[in-house]
């Protein structure tokens, strides 16, 4: 497992995942219900990740920097949608000419 792999974990937990990380080892305990919650995708697994998350969790969740997900998961929001899911990408812009930082909104 190669050093950083957990750090979607901390976002996870923030949607209420009880996760506990030792080392190179993540015990994941069940638990009832995600909640909705702000997060940030660190790559592409950890984007698709979250999203999984975002789609079972109650409550609306916002992505942030799922600009990775594009890498291998192409038009994965419109391919969501067409199953029904409420999923939407928002792009903010950038006035400083650098890349806009995607967002998506679950519901």
């Amino acid at each position: 497992i190669f050093e950083n792999r957990f750090m979607h974990v901390a976002e996870l937990q923030r949607m209420g995942a009880n996760i506990r990380v030792d080392g190179r080892v993540a015990q994941v305990n069940g638990y009832s219900c995600l909640t909705g919650a702000e997060v940030m995708a660190t790559d592409l697994r950890a984007s698709a990740c979250l999203v999984t998350a975002a789609l079972a969790a109650k409550g609306e969740t916002i992505i942030d920097r799922v600009y990775h997900l594009d890498r291998g998961y192409w038009r994965i929001d419109e391919k969501l949608r067409g199953l029904g899911a409420d999923i939407e990408r928002i792009d903010r812009g950038s006035d400083s000419g650098q890349r806009a930082t995607d967002q998506a909104q679950i519901a």
